[in-house]
């Protein structure tokens, strides 16, 4: 009996040496869970000491997350929460195991919990990322998709309307590359704050990507209740969106162009919906930003042959489908060929000739249109360089110089780089730059005229009138040439609004010792009046169908032996 005592002693206290040392949270009960023993870390994780445990049920400390309660031998983990003595939870992971004796009845159930606390603090803010922008604190761009889905749903069982507004800061990047990328992200999260602000309570909003946000409306049963709201709200987005704001002790203001598209009338899905907001979004952006459009169906056939236009342009300089005419340019005074303007087309196999109305805007877009710029720069200089082997002094050659050109850092060195490997001096060579191009950022490319007229290059405006700044506003610029914009010329002759405003520029340019050249010419009547009011030089059809290298080469043969085609419209 002693020997037996003794053994069963040992066997005792080594269990709870055993029990004491783990750091699982162990309760034993008995075949209806009340608890019998607790080891330390159950007291530590329960909030009560191990005396306080026994005696209580099991179940009614652990709140199970799961509906099953522990049957069988061991159960698989679960998930729940320990309800502690100060009246506070924690998450833990347990499992329950039954012990039976000999005869295989349960006579008593084994707890083991842990504190998972910290993993479920971990795993909460996982999904918060995963569903939330980490900048702007507002849905990204997965969770908005997401919810745009599940109001298409609700909208189709209750047959009700959802409308997606899609917004993007116009000219975002000039805020980066002006203030930093500090200031950038603090006017993104300034402009999330205001639309959210302006927003009600059937109205959700998502970060898209980069400055592109959207704005979910739901709870409309009426189509024309929807777009009277639409109609209020649109322009107060727009109008909170261009409040000025200080970042970093600098003025910044912000527009934003909005497209708006409504389910089901304009998309019945997800994707259709969003990419018909895009389309329309693209509509305000081209005409002018600070705007909204409506979506309508021929958006998306331009949209889509946009995109193709794009797709197929990236390989255009491979297939060699890019071509190079050349539009003379006459001094009105002698009737002499003197200049020629450079005009790209893109020669598209099953369309024709496209014109860059069509495909610089979409160039511009993207890195494409330095691909182009250096591909006219080389173009010129090698004819420059043909014709000179057959005309000692071939007439000076214009070609457009894009914003993009501008901004790149080695766009000095390319050019002089461009000039040398061709052989051709600089001074054979203008470039032609729009007026919102000069004054994008006047302090950087005025730096940059003053070194490439260094070179020799002259420079012209190309398009004046059409753009925002005046002749006194250009005179910081070392320019030799401006070019009145046909649209002033085309009425020259029968409006006596367009006759006075190009006499006025040509009057204001001589006063700069600027020259003149007028665009778009066409009858001879604009001709007489150019001439009459002392115009430089004229370029158009008048004087016949741009052309190729080879046919400009001719013209400029007969230029050399005296017998120009056009001398009689100067007689």
């Amino acid at each position: 009996m002693r020997t037996s005592l003794r053994t069963s002693t040992i066997s005792r206290d080594y269990l709870d040496r055993l029990l004491s040392s783990m750091g699982e949270a162990l309760l034993i009960t008995d075949m209806n869970g009340r608890i019998e023993r607790a080891n330390a870390a159950a007291g530590e994780l329960f909030g009560h000491t191990e005396g306080e445990l026994v005696g209580k049920l099991a179940d009614e400390l652990i709140l199970s997350n799961d509906r099953r309660r522990a049957e069988g031998v061991a159960s698989r983990p679960r998930e729940g929460a320990v309800l502690r003595a100060d009246g506070s939870t924690i998450s833990v992971s347990y499992t329950v195991a039954n012990v039976h004796n000999d005869r295989n009845d349960v006579v008593s159930k084994v707890y083991a919990a842990h504190n998972i606390d910290e993993r479920k603090r971990v795993e909460q803010r996982i999904r918060y990322l995963a569903r939330t922008d980490s900048l702007t604190k507002i849905a990204n761009r997965m969770q908005f998709q997401h919810m745009l889905q599940q109001a298409i749903a609700r909208a189709r069982r209750s047959q009700q309307y959802v409308a997606i507004l899609y917004l993007d800061v116009d000219r975002f990047k000039d805020i980066n590359d002006t203030f930093g990328h500090s200031a950038g992200d603090t006017s993104l999260e300034i402009f999330a704050r205001r639309t959210l602000a302006e927003l009600g309570e059937n109205a959700h909003a998502g970060r898209l990507a980069g400055d592109e946000f959207a704005v979910l409306i739901t709870g409309f049963e009426r189509l024309d209740a929807m777009q009277t709201h639409l109609g209020e709200l649109a322009p107060r987005l727009l109008q909170a969106a261009g409040k000025p704001f200080q970042v970093h002790g600098e003025e910044i203001f912000l527009t934003a162009s909005m497209g708006i598209a409504i389910y089901p009338r304009d998309g019945d899905n997800v994707i259709d919906l969003i990419r018909n907001a895009d389309a329309a979004l693209y509509q305000a952006k081209k005409a002018g930003g600070n705007c909204f459009e409506w979506y309508s169906a021929d958006m998306n056939t331009a949209a889509v042959e946009r995109l193709m236009l794009k797709s197929k342009l990236r390989r255009a300089l491979e297939r060699d489908e890019l071509r190079l005419h050349y539009q003379p340019k006459y001094r009105l005074t002698t009737g002499r060929l003197e200049g020629a303007e450079a005009l790209l087309r893109w020669d598209l196999p099953e369309r024709g000739v496209v014109l860059p109305s069509d495909f610089v805007p979409l160039a511009e877009e993207t890195n494409l249109i330095l691909q182009l710029g250096d591909w006219v720069l080389n173009r010129v200089c090698a004819d420059y360089r043909a014709w000179q082997r057959t005309v000692p002094s071939p007439c000076r050659v214009s070609l457009n110089l894009s914003l993009r050109q501008l901004q790149q850092r080695r766009f000095l060195d390319q050019v002089r780089d461009t000039f040398r490997a061709h052989g051709v001096s600089p001074t054979s060579l203008e470039l032609e730059i729009t007026e919102s191009t000069l004054m994008e950022d006047p302090e950087r490319t005025v730096r940059i005229l003053d070194a490439l007229y260094g070179m020799g290059l002259h420079l012209a405006i190309d398009d004046f009138g059409t753009g925002y700044s005046s002749l006194s506003a250009l005179q910081q610029f070392p320019i030799n040439t401006l070019k009145i914009d046909q649209s002033f010329v085309r009425n020259v002759a029968t409006d006596r609004d367009d006759a006075a405003i190009v006499d006025a520029i040509i009057q204001m340019a001589h006063s700069l010792q600027l020259e003149v050249v007028a665009e778009g010419v066409e009858s001879e009547a604009q001709l007489d009046f150019l001439r009459k009011h002392g115009c430089d030089y004229a370029q158009g059809h008048l004087f016949g169908e741009t052309m190729n290298a080879d046919q400009f080469c001719e013209l400029l043969i007969s230029e050399a032996e005296g017998s120009g085609k056009y001398r009689a419209l100067f007689a």
